[in-house]
């Protein structure tokens, strides 16, 4: 076979090869945008445990983070019918619900005052929300966040009891880090020290909504602080999922890093990450990455 002949082939290979890759590419790119899926997770702990004459010892929350002011074409009723469908006990909004550049609250509210009429609503801020506020000079986000009906918890918590079981849900944006390690005390960020002590000093089953996993990954945190169970979001799941490789970018851990999505055992705590509900604009879309509604069930060991 001669050289033009074997020239012509590669070229018709490569044109083959780019006609089937864009509409595929355009088809994951389009479903990490539009499409829903829901992802399940089991967490069994002696300490779901209902109280006398409270038969049963089992909790249901969902948790929804990154929707990033996307609407999924449809007024989000789609994501609002598929969250309600799970009837959940309590829904955890775990930050980036808008983006930095937002022009306003309206997509992110409507959303948030949509799922208080579903259950509990327990709202952790993001870096977008901090940046939002930023760029409009203004806090009143805050409010805005509160009259939803949501219960907005930044370096706060509020102990609930849900089917008899006792429950600390609290929210911190900052970065926990290991007071005794390399950060100490006196570099952490402002009352996160005492924030912390006071969190973990309860019997009841602790959920820390940290929108950065990055938060008690580093520092030798996870190590440190008695927190059962950290929910994060941020990372988008990696943005691009590569085939057989995961998560492609995670923020502060960089690339293909170690906690992006899912449930892990870090040290002493359980960490637990969804991959989100949209992205904000990136150099690299969403990609083979469907947004995810995250359901958890506590059960008793």
């Amino acid at each position: 076979m001669g050289k033009k002949k074997k020239i012509l082939i590669a070229l018709a290979i490569i044109c083959l090869i780019i006609a089937i890759a864009i509409p595929v590419c355009y088809y994951e790119v389009k479903i990490s945008y539009n499409n829903l899926k829901v992802n399940t997770y089991d967490i069994t702990d002696n300490k779901i445990k209902a109280g006398q004459g409270d038969s049963k010892e089992s909790v249901k929350f969902v948790v929804v983070g990154d929707l990033h002011d996307n609407t999924f074409g449809d007024n989000d009723d789609n994501l609002v019918a598929t969250i309600k469908s799970q009837n959940p006990d309590f829904i955890i909004a775990d930050g980036d619900i808008l983006n930095d550049d937002s022009e306003n609250s309206d997509i992110a509210m409507s959303f948030i005052k949509r799922l208080v009429d579903i259950a509990p609503v327990y709202y952790a801020l993001g870096n977008h929300e901090f940046e939002y506020m930023q760029n409009k000079k203004s806090e009143s986000l805050l409010d805005e966040i509160k009259d939803t009906g949501a219960t907005l918890l930044e370096m706060d918590y509020e102990d609930i009891v849900v089917n008899g079981v006792d429950i600390r849900i609290g929210g911190m944006y900052g970065y926990a880090f290991d007071p005794n390690g390399l950060t100490k005390k006196k570099d952490m960020g402002e009352g996160i020290y005492d924030f912390l002590k006071d969190f973990e000093d309860t019997s009841s089953y602790k959920i820390m909504m940290s929108h950065r996993p990055d938060s008690f990954v580093f520092g030798e945190a996870s190590k440190v602080w008695d927190i059962d169970l950290v929910v994060s979001a941020h990372d988008h799941g990696g943005q691009v999922v590569v085939p057989f490789l995961g998560g492609f970018y995670g923020g502060d851990q960089g690339y293909f890093p170690d906690y992006i999505h899912g449930l892990y055992d870090k040290d002493k705590i359980k960490l637990l990450i969804t991959s989100g509900l949209g992205s904000n604009d990136q150099k690299l879309p969403r990609f083979n990455n469907v947004p995810e509604v995250m359901v958890v069930n506590l059960k008793n060991k």
